[in-house]
C-alpha cells in the first residue's frame, strides 16, 4: 500500500504541476464530444462550446511538462494579453482575430483546454489527485481523465504532448502527438487559423446548370 501511495502521489506531482492554461490525422470529420470532470468536480463537455476551436492538449506523467507549456504557449498566441494579467484573470482574455478576418465580425475563440490523463491512479486515490490539482492550479480547471478517455478516442503517446483539435461543428480535425517548436508551433497555429477562417466564408449555394432545348 505505502509503495502505492507513493507511485501516485508521483504521478499526480509530476502531470500537475503549476498549470496555466494550457501530425496525425485520426478519422478527421467525426463529430466527437469530450466529457469528463475537472479538479474542482465540474463537468465539463467539448460539445458546449460548438462555435469555437477546441485544442485538448493531453498527456500521460512523463509528457506533462512540456503539455503544459505548450498549452500556454497556445493560449497566449491566440490570448496575448493573457501573458500580462495575473493567471487567475488569464483565461477571460479575448481572442485575437486571424489575418484576412472581416472586420466588425466576433471571430470564433480558441479553446485551450488542458486534460490530464490519470488512468494508472487507483479508484481509491481519485480525491487525492483532485486535492492536489486544487491546490496546484485554483484558477483554472484542468480536466482529469480517470477513464483513459482521451486514449481511447485519440490514441496517446507517452513523453511528447498529445493535441486533438476539433473545428467549430465539433467535428475532429486532426491529432499530434510531438513536440512542437519553432516552425512546427507555427504550423500548428496556422492550422488552427484556418479552422477559424474556414467560419467567415459563405458557402457558395451549387446552381443546377440550366438546360436548352436543342433545335
Amino acid at each position: 500500500m505505502k509503495k502505492m501511495l507513493r507511485r501516485v502521489m508521483l504521478a499526480v506531482a509530476v502531470v500537475a504541476g503549476p498549470l496555466s492554461l494550457l501530425s496525425q490525422a485520426a478519422e478527421s470529420g467525426r463529430v466527437i464530444n469530450v466529457s469528463m470532470e475537472d479538479q474542482f468536480r465540474t463537468r465539463r463537455a467539448t460539445s458546449q462550446m460548438k462555435g469555437d476551436v477546441v485544442v485538448l492538449v493531453y498527456a500521460e506523467r512523463h509528457g506533462a511538462a512540456a503539455s503544459r507549456d505548450l498549452g500556454r504557449q497556445l493560449h497566449v498566441h491566440f490570448h496575448p494579453t493573457a501573458a500580462t494579467v495575473p493567471l487567475q484573470e488569464s483565461a477571460a482574455q479575448p481572442v485575437k482575430a486571424p489575418e484576412g478576418w472581416p472586420e466588425g465580425v466576433e471571430p470564433p475563440d480558441v479553446k485551450v483546454i488542458a486534460v490530464a490523463c490519470l488512468a494508472e491512479i487507483p479508484r481509491p486515490f481519485h480525491g487525492m489527485a483532485r486535492n492536489r490539482f486544487r491546490s496546484d492550479s485554483p484558477h483554472l480547471p484542468v480536466w482529469l481523465d480517470f477513464g483513459d478517455a482521451m486514449k481511447k478516442n485519440f490514441g496517446l503517446t507517452g513523453g511528447v504532448p498529445n493535441v486533438a483539435i476539433l473545428d467549430t461543428e465539433g467535428q475532429l480535425h486532426a491529432v499530434h502527438k510531438r513536440r512542437f517548436a519553432g516552425t512546427q508551433f507555427e504550423e500548428l497555429a496556422t492550422s488552427i487559423d484556418a479552422l477559424r477562417l474556414a467560419t467567415a466564408t459563405p458557402r457558395t449555394a451549387v446552381v443546377p446548370a440550366s438546360t436548352t432545348k436543342k433545335e
